[in-house]
């Protein structure tokens, strides 16, 4: 079977963005998996993966342990209901998919042991025999760049991985990482997932982003919306049914969320769009980011995130949010 780099779509190929230095391309928006089985069951789920593809999308993002956090599950339901959804569609080469490991409750940390089995059990729940592009989704400091590299390298040679790369992780053991696999011609990463938004802009830019640009390194953020702050449902007196309200409504509560929203709101008049797209466009803009990651638990929600692979802000507004945002 050999998978295709990207969607079938010829309408949506247009919109594809190069994945770093991989042969991967990519819708600008990443769905997020991370409210499948969660907030979205698996019939809702279905839904907005259909609607998502059939808008051109193609890249899926979720982690092993998604969704351990709730009472009576064990971690993995999110790939699950994918890998469920893919052989019902039977679109596997058509979509690309990304997961994690490090956080599976049955499969923690990142030892090499661990990594090679917590892979097998992602690619039974996903019922594919490759994953696109694995993360470790937490890096364990204690353990040797050359386990992790090597368990990892060991994944792409035998199949079972096609590209590799890092989430939550310093730029010191990045380097490390990098000059490791370019020393030793072994697997590389080719994306870093980062969290970076509009109200958290230094948990990437510095070091950090300065060595994706360096090194070539897609970057592909999570909390893209801020827990839904950057969606701009969250105001002064306001109550949202959400399961992370507290998180979101705690950006209200600072000057910079307040700067943030005022600017999100009078660009997104100015383009008749919602604010959430808005949001991702300033985020899609920004050096070394390939697609900011976004999930939805209902349709209705999909359209402002899909909207933009279209909106392209004027150099002007861009340097608006980011004052607002300083």
């Amino acid at each position: 079977m050999t998978p295709s780099s990207g969607s079938s779509g010829s309408s949506a190929s247009r919109s594809l963005r190069k994945l770093g230095a991989s042969d991967l391309e990519v819708f600008p928006l990443c769905l997020g998996g991370n409210v499948f089985g969660w907030t979205a069951d698996e019939a809702a789920s279905f839904a907005v993966l259909d609607a998502y593809t059939a808008a051109g999308g193609n890249f899926v993002d979720t982690a092993d342990s998604y969704t351990a956090w709730i009472e009576g599950h064990k971690g993995g339901e999110s790939e699950t209901v994918i890998g469920k959804w893919v052989k019902a569609r039977g679109n596997r080469d058509d979509v690309v998919i990304a997961t994690k490991v490090s956080q599976h409750p049955d499969y923690p940390g990142l030892s090499g042991a661990n990594i090679k089995a917590a892979a097998d059990a992602s690619l039974r729940r996903l019922g594919t025999d490759y994953i696109d592009l694995y993360y470790t989704h937490f890096d364990k400091p204690e353990i040797p760049v050359e386990e992790i590299i090597g368990a990892l390298d060991e994944l792409v040679r035998a199949g079972k991985v096609r590209h590799i790369a890092a989430s939550n992780i310093t730029a010191e053991r990045l380097q490390e990482s990098l000059d490791l696999s370019d020393r030793e011609g072994l697997a590389r990463y080719v994306a870093l997932q980062p969290h970076y938004n509009l109200v958290s802009r230094d948990t990437y830019e510095g070091p950090l982003q300065d060595l994706a640009s360096r090194t070539g390194l897609a970057a592909v953020p999570y909390f893209a919306l801020a827990a839904g702050f950057l969606t701009g449902k969250y105001r002064p007196g306001t109550t949202v049914d959400s399961a992370r309200a507290g998180r979101a409504a705690q950006y209200l509560e600072t000057e910079r969320g307040r700067q943030v929203l005022a600017a999100l709101d009078e660009i997104a008049e100015a383009h008749s769009a919602p604010v959430a797209t808005v949001a991702l466009a300033w985020l899609a803009a920004q050096p070394t980011v390939t697609a900011p990651i976004a999930s939805a638990r209902t349709l209705d929600q999909l359209p402002a995130l899909l909207g933009v692979a279209d909106l392209e802000l004027t150099e002007q507004e861009l340097t608006r949010l980011t004052a607002a945002s300083a």
